[in-house]
């Protein structure tokens, strides 16, 4: 993990007043959009700003992913040839319904980067699933490209391909979103939950939280900055977390130095998977350290 995948918030980049609000937020990833909310006209006001904004150091330190049009808008090439700039993580690539459209933009970077000089492979990619038959391809999609860091549930355009109805406990999208986490764990990536619609009912956000994390998501999609303390705090390790992973490095590696190869306790093997585990608290805890010490100094 080369950075936190817990926020990935959208800014719409064409709106300079929340292209401001979003460098002072903490969001782990900023999207900045050119898809969905930004309306035609202001397709190439959105692509300046961004590089303005990078130009300026505005962004400096920070994830930026962002939205490019798909490949069939006519904005596609434009998106990424200008925006394939440094201070530019990767983008999200939307409407993302087989593991072709990823081999397609994957191979568009690739030239790209060739061209300007890049090394192969810079810019990374989000595939954004947001119909059934993404859902149904969602392993090819995750397979398709090295680039592909992370995989992302866009729920409203998924109900409506689904002819669904959403409701109030979630159960329209659940096999949606079971099987991106599964299928994104599988290959290795990190599943990224949908956004919560009701962006002022925290209570019920809290409510999404909860399964999300049960589920096996690494991150969620915001829409508003106020969502962003409560994400955060369900996708940290917890204090006790912490302690148990602590615990269990210190205990795996007491057993090896020993030569006994496992660690016991509470009459439990303490066995690779939950080494493995463990390590990875740590990592998430420490990189999250480091996130919050570069907010205070920096926002």
């Amino acid at each position: 993990m080369k950075h936190l995948f817990r926020s990935l918030m959208f800014v719409p980049a064409h709106n300079e007043r929340l292209l401001n609000s979003a460098s002072r937020s903490d969001a782990d990833v900023l999207l900045l959009d050119i898809e969905d909310s930004v309306p035609s006209i202001d397709k190439q006001s959105a692509r300046d700003n961004i590089i303005r904004y990078i130009a300026d150091g505005v962004f400096k330190g920070r994830a930026v992913y962002p939205r490019i049009n798909d490949r069939e808008s006519g904005e596609l090439l434009k998106d990424v040839y200008q925006l394939t700039i440094p201070g530019i993580t990767g983008f999200m690539y939307p409407k993302s319904i087989q593991g072709d459209d990823i081999y397609f933009i994957g191979k568009l970077l690739e030239a790209i980067e060739c061209e300007k000089g890049y090394p192969i492979g810079t810019f990374k990619l989000i595939p954004l699933i947001e119909t059934t038959g993404a859902v149904m391809n969602i392993k090819d999609i995750c397979m398709a490209c090295n680039r592909v860091v992370a995989v992302a549930f866009g729920c409203e355009d998924y109900v409506t391909n689904l002819q669904g109805k959403h409701d109030l406990v979630g159960d329209s999208i659940f096999t949606a979103r079971s099987l991106i986490a599964l299928s994104a764990r599988a290959c290795g990536i990190h599943p990224i939950d949908t956004v919560h619609i009701k962006v002022h009912d925290l209570e019920d956000l809290e409510k999404n939280l909860v399964l999300s994390r049960k589920l096996g998501f690494e991150g969620m999609l915001v829409l508003n900055p106020k969502e962003l303390p409560l994400v955060h705090e369900y996708f940290s390790p917890t204090n006790e977390e912490v302690e148990w992973a602590m615990e269990m490095i210190a205990l795996s590696n007491e057993a090896i130095s020993d030569g006994k190869g496992v660690a016991v306790k509470g009459n439990k093997f303490i066995g690779p998977p939950m080494v493995k585990m463990a390590n990875s608290i740590l990592q998430k805890s420490e990189m999250i350290r480091k996130r919050n010490l570069f907010t205070n100094k920096h926002l």
